[in-house]
């Protein structure tokens, strides 16, 4: 554990992820509705708090999407069960002496069905719009589209999901096959699956055809919606269904981009997904080389009897290693040590109580330090991963 910080009560957090290498940002909400943001450089590999938002929400944050627009503009969105989404505009200094600022664009009201999941992407072949994807307790994907100073309104809902939505993400415009560039949605639920959604660019909506708009209505009940962006117009259809998980899926997260070549800055999409379970297990799936048909290529979970699932998982930056976390607070990761195939294998990681440690004793070897604890109010014995070494032969567990 390098670092921890302390100004919430309550968290909810959430990295805003940028192709600008020397600054990183995590956003913090918590649970009496106050926002803040925080800031790394990678040299330091330091977090520092460098700013708490105006409040907006009268309740504790529930989910956030962060996009960066530029490397000194971006913009976020935030909800709460208060019933609104609030969009944010991040401008960022271009110095380590400049001052960082905050300001609400917009607030949509979202009804009485709280929202639990959020994604937000830049459309493909339009620089000026935004597509901010929603999801929640009324089973549909609501998608709202703007522009960069806020305006959204909404474009269109999906329905397919017979449970609550719990987790949105979407790619970076990736080109397949010869096709236009086209986004991905990736969305999980309470109903055990997982929906792929395509968002392709057909044209601007100027070249679109009186036949064509008269068949709108017909092309959206087969082929899915059509969503329409400024000037720009694009088809949303369902491009697969993924089975595997025997619980609640909790987390869809994208693989992180990668670098095209290690000279310049043009990275592209891995097609990778990785999925996290109530089940206590996660799941990274491909599609299959021949067919397309988006398959489960990896399974890692956890066996013990006492973990009651996962709810969520991340990638490292480099998608080499993946994490989970479960009830209380506990941390599960594995990494991929395979050379000329996947070969994905368990490590230790820093855990701890989430409740009063009573009692600590040094084992005889003075190897280990046992703790008891009132975890889930019940008296425990824990050896969790090495946080500190003490010496050469002794380390310090909590």
């Amino acid at each position: 554990m390098r670092q921890s910080s302390t100004a919430h009560i309550g968290f909810q957090v959430a990295r805003i992820h940028t192709k600008f290498a020397a600054r990183h940002y995590l956003l913090s909400g918590s649970a009496d509705g106050v926002i803040m943001l925080w800031e790394s450089h990678t040299k330091e590999r330091k977090w520092r708090h460098v700013l708490k938002v105006p409040r907006m929400h009268n309740k504790g944050v529930t989910c956030f999407a962060g996009i960066l627009l530029s490397e000194n503009n971006g913009m976020f969105a935030s909800t709460s069960p208060d019933g609104i989404i609030v969009l944010w505009e991040m401008v960022l200094p271009s110095d380590a002496d400049g001052a960082f600022r905050v300001s609400c664009l917009e607030s949509i009201l979202v009804g009485p069905k709280p929202v639990v999941a959020l994604s937000l992407a830049e459309l493909p072949d339009d620089k000026e719009n935004l597509v901010l994807a929603t999801g929640g307790l009324d089973n549909k994907i609501h998608l709202y589209c703007g522009g960069h100073n806020g305006k959204f309104f909404h474009a269109c809902e999906l329905k397919a999901h017979t449970d609550w939505i719990r987790s949105l993400d979407f790619s970076l415009p990736v080109c397949l096959d010869g096709e236009k560039r086209s986004i991905f949605l990736a969305s999980s639920s309470q109903d055990k699956s997982i929906r792929l959604w395509k968002m392709a660019f057909l044209g601007a909506t100027a070249s679109v055809s009186t036949h064509q708009v008269e068949d709108i209505g017909l092309t959206s009940f087969i082929k899915g919606p059509l969503l329409v962006a400024g000037n720009m117009l694009y088809q949303v259809s369902l491009e697969s269904l993924m089975v595997g998980h025997e619980d609640w899926v909790y987390s869809v997260k994208w693989h992180p981009p990668l670098p095209i070549s290690s000279i310049g800055d043009k990275i592209h999409q891995p097609m990778s997904i990785l999925s996290a379970s109530m089940d206590k297990t996660m799941m990274i799936w491909r599609p299959e080389k021949n067919t397309g048909i988006w398959l489960n290529m990896v399974t890692v979970g956890e066996l013990s009897h006492t973990a009651l699932g996962f709810y969520g998982g991340q990638w490292a930056p480099d998608g080499t290693s993946i994490l989970a976390h479960g009830y209380g607070g506990s941390f599960h990761i594995w990494r991929n040590v395979g050379m000329d195939c996947e070969n994905w294998k368990p490590y230790k990681v820093p855990s701890g109580h989430f409740a009063s440690v009573c009692d600590i004793a040094w084992a005889r070897s003075g190897e280990y330090l046992l703790s008891v604890s009132h975890d889930q109010g019940n008296h425990k014995n824990i050896l969790c991963p090495i946080l500190h070494i003490l010496s050469p032969k002794h380390y310090l567990f909590l």
